[in-house]
């Protein structure tokens, strides 16, 4: 589709904001909502239902009911699979229209929204549901006269809290492992994003999955997030978001009934490239573009860049060539790269990093400033800091924006604790062409995910979460049903 066929059919769009409760569209029960305002260019898109705790209630009950009662949690896993399977062809029959609310949702560029979003949203349901009948038991080694089987069974009902920056995708990472293991499902987007999960409920009931099963609750955090958090009858919930609230959400299970709690949080990742990098054209395209695809607003960007100094102007002049390609442009647009910041007060958030970082005495060399003003959306040039110092601000703290802190260094040991230097470990880089080097490197650095001469190459079947600060338990890949299953011993006498 062309830049001008997206935005006709961006001015038909119709935006049902209710929450999906026992296979039914219904308003919040105390009736109030909150307005959806796009990102793109300022415009009211709709209004969505603000659920609270009441609403909270209703949906564990349906939950809680639809789970007793074994309309999902007892079919049998192929049958489970099929209807997943229906569900991720539903996605991709209606890839224009998800793709589209993501867009004019959060910000981020069709191109993206249709090819990586959608794509990798309907492929995490699919694995999911070809995974379940592939799941086998154990049997113990016990002694001759005694049976121990141990099997995989659903926790329950399950809460999902998800973020704004990849609403579709971290959905998909939730929904697919927990609904496949047989579990009931509370998926509370984030309200900054909430359109595409309430689509997505939708699509889930067109595919089979019975009412009650799957339910969505837009709202607030602080009532409807923490309304899950402290339910009494949630068995599991499931976070990813800031460390600040991943924090709440550990409280709260604790406060609760001790549900099982699993949190996917912030980052601050390195990206090392020493002066051996095998191609650094490579190094420099890998850094600058995993750092600025999504506008910088990934929990795993490689927002701290550590090269070895003796290659540091040369990597500066290629990768100060390769900005103008990320300056942001019309989200709607196929050929942008860069679209806008989720909302007015994240945009505020970064600005107010930049600022911070310019009067520490980082080197601005580019970037900095709102762009695209007279569109009345909300949008930043990708920013470059070079002489950053590791105490800064912008080398500390997650700013889940466009901006890129360049660190040099002159031994690698000092580099790698420079890197472990942060209560984040979600992810890290180290590019060279030295393969012991490499594996010496990867060991050392304390993070979830290492990239070796590449950053952010991903996959379904690889696990994604990390250390310290940075959360518990893993999405993505078999690891994820560990999250939604408990382990039963069933002990026989022979």
């Amino acid at each position: 589709m062309t830049t001008e066929s997206w935005h006709e059919r961006s001015k038909t769009v119709r935006i049902d904001g209710r929450a999906v409760v026992d296979g039914k569209r219904i308003d919040a029960v105390a009736g109030a909502r909150f307005d959806c305002i796009s990102p793109v260019d300022g415009r009211k898109l709709g209004e969505v239902a603000r659920c609270t705790e009441t609403d909270v209630d209703l949906a564990v009950q349906s939950a809680r009911a639809a789970f007793e009662d074994g309309r999902w949690s007892a079919k049998a896993p192929a049958e489970r699979k099929r209807i997943l399977i229906r569900f991720a062809d539903l996605m991709l029959a209606n890839r224009d229209e998800l793709a589209l609310l993501e867009t004019l949702d959060m910000g981020k560029p069709i191109r993206y929204s249709r090819s990586v979003d959608v794509q990798l949203a309907q492929n995490c349901i699919r694995w999911y549901g070809e995974a379940i009948d592939k799941l086998y038991g154990e049997v113990a080694p016990t002694a001759q006269d005694s049976l121990a089987l141990i099997q995989r069974e659903p926790v329950g009902v399950v809460a999902a809290i998800i973020p704004w920056n990849y609403p579709m995708l971290m959905a998909a990472w939730k929904i697919g492992p927990a609904l496949a293991a047989g579990n009931s499902l509370v998926l509370k987007p984030s309200e900054k994003a909430p359109l595409t999960s309430l689509r997505l409920a939708e699509l889930a009931l067109e595919a089979g999955v019975p009412e009650g099963v799957f339910n969505v609750l837009p709202g607030y955090g602080d009532e409807a997030g923490k309304a899950l958090g402290l339910h009494m009858d949630v068995d599991c919930i499931a976070f990813t978001g800031s460390t600040r609230v991943g924090k709440q959400i550990l409280q709260m299970a604790g406060q609760s009934n001790l549900k099982r709690a699993w949190t996917e949080l912030g980052g601050k990742s390195a990206n090392i490239v020493c002066a051996d990098c095998p191609d650094l054209d490579a190094a420099v395209a890998g850094a600058i573009g995993a750092m600025y695809f999504n506008q910088g607003e990934s929990c795993n960007a490689p927002s701290r860049l550590f090269v070895e100094e003796s290659i540091r102007e040369a990597f500066l002049d290629k990768a100060m060539a390769l900005m103008p390609n990320y300056a942001p442009g019309d989200p709607l647009d196929p050929e942008t790269v860069m679209g806008a910041i989720v909302d007015a007060t994240q945009m505020k958030t970064v600005l107010g990093y930049i600022e911070d970082g310019k009067a520490a005495g980082a080197r601005l060399l580019a970037g900095g400033r709102a762009a695209r003003t007279e569109t009345g959306g909300l949008y930043i040039e990708p920013t470059l800091f070079d002489g950053v110092d590791g105490a800064m601000r912008i080398a500390r703290e997650e700013i889940f924006g466009p901006v890129l802190s360049v660190l040099s260094f002159t031994d690698l040991d000092e580099a790698v604790r420079q890197a472990n230097s942060t209560h984040y470990g979600l992810a890290a880089a180290v590019w060279t062409a030295d393969m012991s080097k490499a594996i010496r490197t990867a060991r050392r650095l304390r993070a979830g995910t290492v990239h070796v001469n590449q950053y952010d190459n991903d996959d379904i079947t690889v696990p994604f979460g990390g250390y310290k600060q940075s959360g518990n338990g893993r999405d993505k890949s078999l690891h994820a049903f560990d999250k939604y299953t408990e382990l039963k011993t069933t002990w026989i006498q022979v």
